[in-house]
């Protein structure tokens, strides 16, 4: 396994796809490599990942009349209103399962500016990546 296959996989699992990364991280984890560049691939792939969501929710959206449109009109006008209530700071909430991938996907519906959206999204990632390393190896020790 390299870092590239963390980068990888984190990519994956930040995308609207079913995928768990920290699968991965542990076992990289475990077997020495170096937490800090696990911590950097994951986190950057992750973040990628978003921006695949946050480009699609941008594009796609022209999509919205058509039945393989990823969602419903009222979920998306729920997301949308939900979205406009917690407004940007909700990105740093993009690492929770099942309501993450969604809040990127509904940032780029929401033509949320790509800057601001990486930032707030590498620290949410970042932080739960740093969360997950640190807590692998109190168990480990």
């Amino acid at each position: 396994m390299t870092y590239l296959s963390l980068f990888i996989s984190a990519f994956i699992a930040a995308t609207l796809l079913p995928f768990y990364s920290e699968v991965v991280l542990g076992v990289m984890l475990v077997n020495g490599y170096d937490p800090f560049w696990l911590w950097l691939s994951a986190t950057c792939g992750n973040t990628l990942g978003s921006w695949v969501n946050w480009f699609l929710g941008g594009y796609l959206l022209h999509f919205q009349e058509r039945k393989w449109f990823p969602f419903k009109p009222e979920s998306l006008e729920k997301a949308q209103l939900s979205f406009q209530k917690y407004g940007l700071w909700s990105l740093l909430l993009a690492w929770l399962p099942i309501i993450g991938d969604p809040i990127t996907f509904v940032a780029g519906v929401m033509k949320v500016r790509v800057l601001p959206f990486i930032i707030l999204v590498f620290i949410g990632k970042g932080a739960r990546y740093a969360v997950v390393i640190a807590l692998a190896n109190s168990v480990a020790a």
